[in-house]
């Protein structure tokens, strides 16, 4: 009682104090202990996924050639617009023909001499086979005779080979068309002396529809992609589709197909090179267009597939997710993760079927905490982290 009467205003009220403390959020007893914050979760499951990845590319003509010139001469005329579609065999240019159609009436006039003359060789070596049984003339004259109409025969069969060379000749002063396809500018004029030994194209034809995408992949991720496919992890489903993503960003509307893998690996940049074919019906792919080739790998049969932002790391650098387990308690797992696809992480350990995975609300939690699993919906503003529950 003595005590009582000396305690002083101030120590009375201190007292009174710390006997009516109210218990917080998330203690026994306070006013958050009946309502535990909100989490959004995605059940995980276990289903095929398309592993597809994104490589720089660039388009490739279908077939390509370079015009030149197989005679000598002067252009006469181009016979052709420049841009439009040619086909096999259309003229292009036409070279001076006058020498040629001179060497051609030269090895025909040669030919009618030949010929002239195997006439008379041959009827003489005739008359000296009669002769020479009868022993009327020496059997040697009868050999020059039968050498001599050998001769003539050789002659004409050369002489038909010259007509055959002239007359080549004075048709390649038509330049045609080798392949169809679109025709690019021509570097000459009318007027031009061209040859058949330069170097220098008179045009060049590509054909671009279809068109090949050629696309240099690192021989590391090559092989261990086989390796996947060997251990069965992946597996591959008929010919591979290739989709294009052009440089304004745009999805090209035609798919393509994968035709083969280089069986060569580049020295310099360690890569391979995979050429997909695509159609091209309107033109719309270029030759030596930069694009970006989507390329469907393979499929992985029990695939996890997480939105990304459910994984975070840990101090160590190691992915974690945050899991909803029994009475509703938050568990920290460490995963193990095998990339990305799109918007997702691909899980390959740590998780299995059934388990709830937070996805919005998670920051701040800690193992252990209680919360309240909702469904997440992608498109539904982010549910209230924990901080900001126990702040209400």
């Amino acid at each position: 009682m003595t005590f009582l009467r000396h305690v002083t205003p101030a120590l009375a009220l201190a007292l009174a104090a710390c006997g009516s403390h109210t218990p917080g959020a998330g203690e026994p007893g306070g006013a958050g202990g009946n309502a535990p914050p909100p989490v959004s979760v995605v059940a995980v499951r276990e289903e095929p996924l398309s592993i597809s990845a994104e490589f720089p590319g660039r388009t490739v003509a279908y077939e390509t050639s370079d015009v030149r010139p197989q005679v000598n001469g002067l252009i006469q005329a181009r016979l052709f617009t420049e841009g439009e579609f040619v086909r096999a065999g259309q003229p292009l240019y036409r070279i001076d023909p006058a020498p040629y159609q001179a060497q051609v009436s030269s090895a025909r006039a040669a030919l009618t001499k030949a010929q002239a003359t195997i006439a008379s060789t041959e009827a003489l070596a005739r008359r000296y086979g009669e002769l020479v049984k009868i022993n009327a003339i020496a059997r040697q004259d009868y050999e020059n005779a039968v050498a001599s109409a050998g001769q003539a025969r050789a002659d004409v069969a050369a002489q038909q080979a010259a007509l055959r060379t002239a007359q080549i000749d004075l048709g390649r002063t038509t330049i045609r068309a080798p392949i169809s396809g679109r025709i690019g500018r021509s570097l000459t004029t009318t007027g031009g002396l061209v040859s058949a030994s330069q170097t220098t194209a008179l045009t060049t034809i590509q054909r671009i529809d279809p068109v090949y995408v050629d696309i240099p992949q690192s021989s590391a991720d090559l092989l261990k992609l086989r390796r996947q496919i060997m251990d069965g992890k992946l597996t591959k489903d008929g010919k591979a589709k290739v989709q294009l993503i052009l440089e304004d960003g745009s999805t090209y509307p035609l798919e393509g197909d994968l035709l083969f893998t280089d069986v060569t690996v580049d020295q310099a940049t360690g890569s391979q090179v995979l050429r997909a074919v695509f159609p091209n019906p309107r033109s719309l792919l270029l030759p030596g267009m930069f694009v970006r080739a989507k390329l469907v790998q393979g499929t992985v049969q029990n695939a996890i597939a997480l939105p990304q932002q459910a994984l975070t790391r840990d101090e160590h650098g190691d992915a974690v997710a945050m899991v909803v387990g029994a009475q509703n308690k938050v568990e920290q797992r460490q995963i193990q993760t095998g990339g990305t696809q799109g918007d997702k992480w691909i899980v390959t350990g740590g998780l299995r079927s059934g388990d709830k995975v937070i996805v919005e609300g998670g920051m701040m939690l800690q193992p252990g905490m209680a919360v309240t699993p909702q469904p997440w919906n992608p498109n539904a503003p982010a549910a209230q982290p924990a901080a900001a529950a126990k702040g209400k």
